[in-house]
């Protein structure tokens, strides 16, 4: 039986329809076009193959199908990075074996040399997290600056790492935290869609994006969108509820001793009103308002 694979044919079903004909290059004919972006014989034609080949393709159906040819598909629809990394996932996936298949799984916590890393950065928040956004670590200021998701009722137990991802979809504070959640939203979905690209097997993602699913109708109807990505440095606006906006440009950084964390740091304007309120916030924190960063 030949191998289906309904994550690439959404994939590739989504990013056609997001690609018109004008900016395919395509003239636009006089008849009514029944589908909001190329056809796919125009992907087809555009891409170097046949009709079938690439009906094959989008069907999920990756047996044999070259990198070349999966190159040539990714210009036709006009990929972004992110995207062209997670239809290699795709791919990856499904042209191994389930049982041969070695995936780095998201990691449970941070080796000490982060930590003491983090918690050498004292004068900025900073918080560390896995691809599933399980806040594993986070020196105290950046504690602070995330106490609502640290206090969600969305963590299944103190002793579990708090999910960035279920406090946003599932936990009505989280309005009240960012102030454009429909961004953070967005953002949270692109990064699981990619990690489930990249370890499609793993259980504690597969849970977490049942739970949601589940839960959510918002989290499924954009995780039912596709997209994929990342956003690795710009600018967020928090509410925090002891000091207020916060408006703080932001940098993800990944290390090469442990690739699979990312430390997200919190920048504030110097002598800016949110530098000033960080400094209270440091204050609040030194008072002993918030519990140590493992807590």
């Amino acid at each position: 039986m030949t191998p289906k694979n309904d994550s690439v044919r959404d994939f590739l079903a989504t990013r056609r329809a997001k690609i018109t004909p004008d900016m395919a290059g395509i003239p636009r004919g006089s008849g009514v076009r029944r589908v909001p972006g190329l056809r796919r014989e125009e992907v087809a034609m555009l891409s170097g193959v046949s009709v079938d080949y690439y009906t094959r393709i989008e069907k999920g159906d990756l047996t044999g199908v070259s990198d070349e040819v999966l190159d040539s598909v990714a210009r036709t629809l006009q990929l972004t990075d992110d995207e062209i990394a997670y239809l290699y996932d795709l791919a990856r996936a499904a042209r191994r074996p389930a049982r041969t298949r070695k995936q780095a799984r998201p990691a449970a916590r941070v080796p000490q040399s982060v930590q003491l890393l983090i918690d050498s950065m004292s004068a900025t928040p900073v918080i560390a997290h896995n691809r599933c956004l399980d806040v594993l670590a986070a020196n105290l200021l950046g504690r602070a600056l995330f106490d609502v998701v640290y206090g969600s009722p969305t963590r299944h137990s103190a002793a579990a790492p708090p999910n960035l991802a279920s406090f946003i979809f599932l936990d009505p504070a989280a309005d009240g935290f960012y102030s454009d959640l429909d961004d953070a939203a967005a953002l949270c979905v692109r990064i699981l869609r990619a990690q489930a690209g990249a370890t499609p097997h793993d259980k504690h993602l597969t849970q977490l994006i049942g739970e949601l699913s589940t839960r959510s109708e918002d989290f499924r109807t954009r995780w039912a969108a596709h997209d994929v990505g990342t956003h690795r440095a710009g600018a967020k606006t928090l509410r925090h509820r002891e000091v207020g906006e916060l408006i703080l440009g932001f940098e993800e950084l990944t290390l090469d001793s442990a690739p699979s964390i990312t430390l997200s740091t919190y920048i504030a304007e110097p002598d800016s009103p949110t530098a000033e309120r960080l400094q209270l916030l440091a204050a609040w924190t030194a008072r002993g308002a918030v519990q140590s960063p493992s807590g």
